[in-house]
């Protein structure tokens, strides 16, 4: 056995520690640039390539044999395998060099994320779903007062509506007024008791005006 081979050798251990690491979802395959036809000296999690030790070497093994450029490199990452069944891979080698620093073998993890992809789609499915019923209801401008007391509730309600207007209760027309008993009433305002004190004080009218208010609101209705 030559001094390079023996040196690729002692890799045969990393194979099997980074594929224990990794999972099944991970082919880790050995290269030996020194023998193209029967490149592969050690594989773990064959069953994405369909892979075997003694395999020749792949594209990639051959450009590095030629290419002066990807020489240089120590390393290339996530870049696209594809297995023999068509199926994308997500693939990362690191180059291996003997004491002259000349490249004898190349150690490449080989990453099935078909699982992930399947689980991301699956997430974007129920997120896109979850995004159009919070649309929905952001369309029906609905809000939620977490009131500890129906006074509380009552004038939250009124300061939502006052909050759109110009003029204060106190220089309200009477029509004005009406609008904002009929903005109240149909928020359900009314239903509570006390309401109605409370929405003519803030209007600044008395109860029974208030009334006469809600009359008209309901003739509308």
């Amino acid at each position: 056995m030559s001094q390079d081979s023996a040196k690729l050798q002692k890799y045969s251990k990393l194979v099997d520690f980074l594929a224990e690491v990794l999972g099944k979802n991970h082919e880790v395959v050995l290269h030996d640039l020194t023998n193209l036809e029967n490149s592969i000296i050690a594989i773990r999690n064959n069953h994405i390539s369909g892979r075997q030790v003694g395999g020749p070497a792949t594209n990639l093994v051959l450009n590095v044999v030629k290419n002066k450029n990807l020489q240089e490199l120590d390393f290339v990452t996530n870049y696209t395998g594809q297995s023999k069944n068509s199926d994308k891979l997500q693939s990362s080698t690191f180059f291996i060099r003997n004491d002259l620093n000349n490249i004898i073998g190349m150690l490449c993890i080989n990453s099935d994320l078909s699982a992930y992809h399947q689980l991301i789609d699956s997430v974007k499915q129920i997120t896109e779903h979850k995004i159009k019923a919070s649309l929905d209801i952001d369309q029906m401008k609905i809000m939620e007062n977490l009131s500890s007391s129906i006074e509380d509730l009552t004038t939250s309600s009124i300061d939502a509506i006052l909050s759109t207007k110009a003029v204060k209760p106190g220089r309200m027309t009477q029509e004005e007024k009406i609008d904002i008993v009929y903005e109240l009433n149909k928020k359900g305002v009314f239903l509570l008791k006390g309401a109605v004190n409370e929405v003519a004080r803030i209007l600044k009218v008395s109860e029974a005006t208030l009334y006469r208010y809600l009359q008209k609101v309901k003739e509308k209705d």
